[in-house]
């Protein structure tokens, strides 16, 4: 059983930048793939982004460009820069084991373990 503890979510203008970590224990890090969702008030939970073992990254159209993912493997450490917020991007971020291909038609938030999240707000 994998334990994820999100930070550095905040307060930002439209156009700025914030950096989302995400720490995993627990389990082996290095073999798992891990994803970043959100969730806005009224709206299901969706995949922004996603890290495979062999650091493939895959990204949500809605944050292709802006957004990156990446991991720190011997910190058991996985980021989300996000560049060009927009207020669309209000929500709370969640980080997830495993990240699966089927998250970008749906996300089960009963599967898999997930953070606790952190508040992501973007003023306009």
């Amino acid at each position: 059983q994998v334990q994820l503890v999100e930070s550095g979510g905040g307060l930002v203008q439209a156009g700025g930048s914030l950096r989302l970590s995400c720490t995993a224990s627990g389990s082996k890090f290095s073999t798992i793939s891990i994803g970043w969702y959100r969730q806005a008030p009224g709206k299901h939970r969706e995949l922004v982004a996603g890290i495979t073992p062999g650091d493939g990254t895959h990204y949500s159209d809605s944050v292709k460009g802006r957004f990156t993912i990446s991991r720190d493997k011997p910190k058991n450490m996985t980021y989300l820069q996000m560049d060009s917020l927009k207020p669309e991007d209000t929500a709370v971020y969640y980080c997830r084991v495993p990240f699966l291909y089927g998250d970008y038609d749906s996300v089960d938030t009963t599967f898999g373990s997930w953070g606790q999240g952190t508040q992501v707000t973007v003023s306009s």
